[in-house]
């Protein structure tokens, strides 16, 4: 493991949205590249990243600049795999953009360190790693509603419970973004040239402005959680770190919900949990 590089693991054809630009091409990139956030070039220079989360807390802004994270977190492609998971973890972000001399060459992101755990077969419990404490959403819930609670939790998933508390899906962000539209309205602005106090109005009568300008936002579609959801694909508190690795990997997702004996919800398990699996992994064997 400890000859295993970031460009072992990195993606090389890296999606990636440039500036000048707009929230629609970053939008299209992350629904037809199936990723969650993509790195902000402008010539040949990385200049920020930007991900489904900006979209979904921005969803008026229409420009890529003002979106993205400016001056993201880099790693080289001979840094360690170890390296790029502790950036990872301990700045509780999910990639890192890959740079050459100054160039964009890849990215790599917690997903594909999942993958090195996985081969690892590292054989502790996830008990230690879980998040005990997780916000579920109803599935008749209105999406957009859910989508809210989601950021108001700052969560980039939910598992989704039915009437009778049972454990019936997932929601992310992924999710979210999928039932996505763009919605387009025209909204007026008064702008009146004196107010009723001011000294020159006469008998309270105002000049008015009525100013009309086009607004441009990301909306959920007014459905229930349910129609939005996936299945979820569960743990429980004895599963393995490497096993758990593999279903991720197996299954492309990156939240296993953390289920008791009796199938009820006990946590929730994130594939960036397993990377401090991983670091502490590494300690032990002396990496």
């Amino acid at each position: 493991m400890s000859d295993v590089l970031v460009k072992e693991v990195m993606v090389s054809d890296v999606a990636y949205a440039t500036i000048p630009g707009s929230r629609d091409q970053v939008l299209k990139a992350l629904k037809d590249r199936h990723v969650s956030g993509v790195p902000v070039v402008k010539g040949n220079e990385l200049v920020g990243m930007v991900t489904r989360t900006d979209l979904l807390r921005n969803p008026e802004e229409e420009q890529t600049a003002l979106l993205m994270t400016r001056d993201p977190l880099v790693v080289r492609p001979d840094d360690s795999v170890i390296e790029a998971a502790r950036h990872l973890a301990e700045n509780d972000i999910r990639r890192l953009p890959v740079v050459k001399n100054g160039t964009l060459v890849g990215i790599v992101s917690v997903a594909d360190i999942i993958r090195v755990i996985a081969d690892l077969d590292i054989k502790r419990t996830i008990e230690r790693y879980f998040e005990k404490t997780t916000v579920a959403v109803w599935d008749e819930m209105p999406l957009p509603v859910a989508g809210a609670v989601m950021e108001y939790a700052n969560v980039q998933a939910s598992p989704v419970l039915d009437s009778d508390l049972n454990l019936v899906g997932i929601v992310s962000d992924r999710d979210l973004i999928n039932a996505s539209i763009i919605e387009d309205s025209v909204e007026m602005s008064d702008m009146s040239s004196a107010s009723d106090e001011d000294e020159w109005t006469w008998e309270s009568t105002r000049d008015t402005l009525n100013f009309y300008y086009g607004v441009s936002r990301i909306a959920l579609r007014k459905i229930p959680v349910k129609q939005a959801m996936v299945p979820a694909v569960t743990a429980i508190k004895s599963s393995e770190v490497g096993e758990c690795a593999r279903v991720m990997m197996r299954n492309k997702i990156d939240q296993l919900p953390v289920v008791t004996s009796h199938q009820k919800l006990a946590g929730m398990l994130k594939d960036s949990d397993l990377l401090w699996a991983l670091i502490e992994h590494s300690i032990e064997v002396g990496i």
